[in-house]
């Protein structure tokens, strides 16, 4: 299973959707439009082994709600993310067993490479 978390109207997640050339073979989700699942979460949850780990502090909702002065648990993580998309570290690829998480120019590049294996 190939698939792509992301946010369309996001200019960082544009750009590397178009560095990835994501093929007919990857499904994606435009995590505004179609929410996130429990089910979605539990998933990746599986491959990145904390809701922490799926969890964006740079999103503007962060420092608004105050949970930048709040010690988070799991659950809280888990709570947020289902709660409000931009809660989503993203964007986030799933290439069967692999989920790669963010934007950093490392992910990105071994996304590509593991999306584009034959």
């Amino acid at each position: 299973m190939k698939k792509i978390y992301h946010l369309s109207t996001c200019s960082t997640c544009q750009r590397i959707l178009k560095e990835l050339k994501p093929g007919k073979d990857v499904e994606l989700q435009d995590i505004k439009t179609e929410k996130i699942t429990a089910k979605q979460l539990d998933e990746m949850l599986t491959r990145a082994g904390s809701h922490e780990a799926l969890f964006s502090r740079v999103a503007m909702k962060y420092r608004s709600m105050g949970l930048n002065t709040m010690k988070l648990s799991e659950k809280d993580y888990r709570k947020y993310i289902l709660q409000e998309y931009t809660f989503l570290k993203r964007p986030v690829v799933l290439v069967d067993d692999q989920l790669f998480i963010g934007n950093s120019a490392k992910v990105v590049a071994a996304a590509k490479v593991a999306l584009h294996k034959k």
